[in-house]
């Protein structure tokens, strides 16, 4: 089965998708890193020389040659799950967690890694919790489609949850 985590930059996809992974015996890709194999270049260098279209194409492309039979986990980029039908896909082919954390959690997190952004380096804490608001906001009708909404559960209580799903589905 495959197993998308998905969320806003910052609230762990990555994190728990390399820890959840191997706890399920499953192997582990994060998205964004993997188109940045594809592409030969870091995401930034694909928005800026290609366009957030051809980017976001790739990221559309990879999901539908995804088979529902890989036993993988994937960390999503933030933007991932509101483009094209990219949701539906995900939906259909396995199963969705949205890691909706609460801004208590998310913005110390931006804020120590902000140097990791591109997109979030000059803002001081003012201008990036308005940029969270706004981006969630257009983002969250999306995220909501999700199967699971795991909110600030740590990785044991999404494993434990990821395993119910998993022992409920086989009994179907």
């Amino acid at each position: 089965m495959l197993i998308f985590l998905i969320g806003f930059m910052g609230c762990g996809k990555s994190y728990i998708g390399r820890h959840l992974a191997p706890a399920l015996g499953y192997d582990y890709v994060d998205m964004d890193h993997y188109i940045e194999e594809q592409e030969g270049m870091p995401v930034k260098d694909i928005f800026e020389q290609k366009g957030e279209a051809y980017f976001r194409e790739r990221e559309h492309a990879w999901l539908q040659q995804l088979s529902p039979e890989q036993q993988l986990v994937v960390s999503t980029g933030g933007g991932a799950p509101c483009f094209f039908d990219n949701m539906d896909i995900m939906n259909a082919k396995g199963l969705t967690i949205y890691l909706n954390r609460s801004k208590s959690v998310v913005i110390p997190r931006l804020i120590k890694g902000q140097h990791k952004r591109p997109l979030l380096a000059n803002m001081d804490e003012t201008a990036l919790e308005k940029f969270y608001d706004e981006r969630l906001a257009s983002r969250v009708e999306h995220y909501n489609k999700a199967r699971i909404h795991a909110g600030d559960a740590e990785l044991e209580d999404i494993e434990d949850l990821v395993r119910f799903y998993l022992t409920e589905k086989t009994k179907e």
